[in-house]
């Protein structure tokens, strides 16, 4: 299992949600953090809680709808000096949910693709060639398992789009010490899956997590937080590196 102590990891949507709760296990795991949001008042109190728990941590702000924010969010991460780790790509948005989904407006496609695929693949693309250079690395992209809901077509269509560009990535990680995984938080009570959701957000711990920790050089995974749930980390790691690995060779 993975040490993470004295780690640097990347948290996008860090304010709230399912991304706070991976920012807060994380800390407690001794991993230092870099705690993305749209705002920087976002994080503030977060980060003043997560460096009570003795990491370091610093707060960046991207709208990731805005190709040229994110650049710019990870041109200050590198000008700081900061060699990432571990990236969790957990910020999304659900545009909107379109009863007459025949009539879904092409922007609903073009700021969800934006903002949950465009935004990951562009830190993926800039971190982890670095990752690989230094002989370490471990990414986890958030997921949905949204289906037959033409309702939500772009949400849904976007994430598929990031289920195959980590899948594809990762027939190119084998024997590296670089993982690239997927994650699913299930749904949850967050302002995203609203207060209907048969899940607390808590129960995402430490599935939702997993990914950073597993040690067994295989990538692909799709690593469903729910099916961990109630389980120690230990229990979690031991149990993800069971899971078949089934990344897109061809």
């Amino acid at each position: 299992m993975v040490d993470v102590q004295g780690k640097w990891a990347l948290i996008t949507g860090a304010s709230r949600g399912v991304g706070y709760q991976t920012a807060k296990f994380m800390a407690e795991q001794g991993c230092n953090l870099i705690l993305h949001s749209r705002s920087l008042e976002h994080t503030a109190n977060l980060e003043q809680e997560v460096k009570a728990l003795g990491v370091e941590a610093y707060s960046v702000q991207a709208e990731l709808g805005n190709h040229q924010e994110v650049l710019a969010m990870l041109d200050e991460i590198e000008a700081k000096g900061t060699q990432v780790d571990i990236v969790f790509n957990n910020a999304a948005v659900q545009i909107a949910y379109r009863t007459n989904y025949w009539n879904t407006p092409v922007e609903d496609f073009e700021a969800s693709f934006r903002i949950n695929f465009i935004s990951a693949v562009t830190i993926c693309n800039r971190l982890i060639p670095k990752m690989i250079e230094r002989g370490f690395g471990r990414v986890i992209n958030t997921t949905s398992g949204i289906k037959n809901e033409p309702e939500q077509a772009g949400y849904a269509a976007s994430k598929a789009a990031l289920d195959k560009f980590t899948k594809d990535l990762a027939s190119r990680l084998e024997g590296t010490n670089v993982m690239i995984n997927l994650t699913d938080p299930g749904w949850c009570r967050t302002d995203l899956g609203g207060p209907n959701a048969p899940n607390a957000v808590e129960t995402v711990i430490p599935g939702i997590c997993v990914g950073a920790f597993v040690d067994d050089k295989k990538s692909g995974r799709f690593l469903h937080a729910q099916a961990f749930t109630g389980m120690s980390l230990e229990e979690a790691v031991a149990k993800a590196e069971t899971m078949e690995a089934t990344p897109y060779t061809i």
